[in-house]
């Protein structure tokens, strides 16, 4: 199937494989800085719940949820597929309130370039994440 066969959940985004690293998010169209990329609602659970995808493969596709991050979530859309990176070029946004997660560029984007998030937070956290540590 080639990349225009393909369905999209945005027409600007594409997912694809990313040899010895697995999937990640690109976007087909240049972006500027401080643009809204995706706004997804996410599927809350209870700490619980966590300890038990913790041992699954969704373990590297939930994320740490609440305010002191008990819970996780599973994000819908592209979300759960943005690749990590220390110098990210957009940063996520969670509203606890409203069960949802927004990305947004943190600088100007090429068309066809990966678009990256840092799994601590910040966009530019240098501190190593947990597949760093190990």
């Amino acid at each position: 199937m080639g990349q225009e066969d393909r369905l999209f959940v945005h027409p600007r985004l594409i997912v694809l494989e990313i040899p010895g690293k697995g999937l990640g998010v690109f976007t087909r169209t240049a972006m500027g800085e401080g643009e809204v990329v995706e706004i997804s609602p996410v599927l809350v659970m209870p700490p619980e719940a966590r300890t038990l995808l913790d041992q699954t493969a969704l373990h590297d596709y939930i994320f740490e949820w609440g305010w002191e991050s008990r819970q996780c979530c599973v994000a819908w859309g592209y979300i759960s597929l943005y690749n990590h990176s220390y110098t990210a070029n957009c940063e996520h946004f969670m509203d606890f309130d409203n069960n949802i997660i927004m990305i947004r560029t943190v600088r100007a984007i090429d068309a066809g370039e990966e678009l990256t998030i840092n799994y601590n937070g910040a966009w530019n956290e240098t501190r190593p994440v947990w597949f760093d540590v190990q």
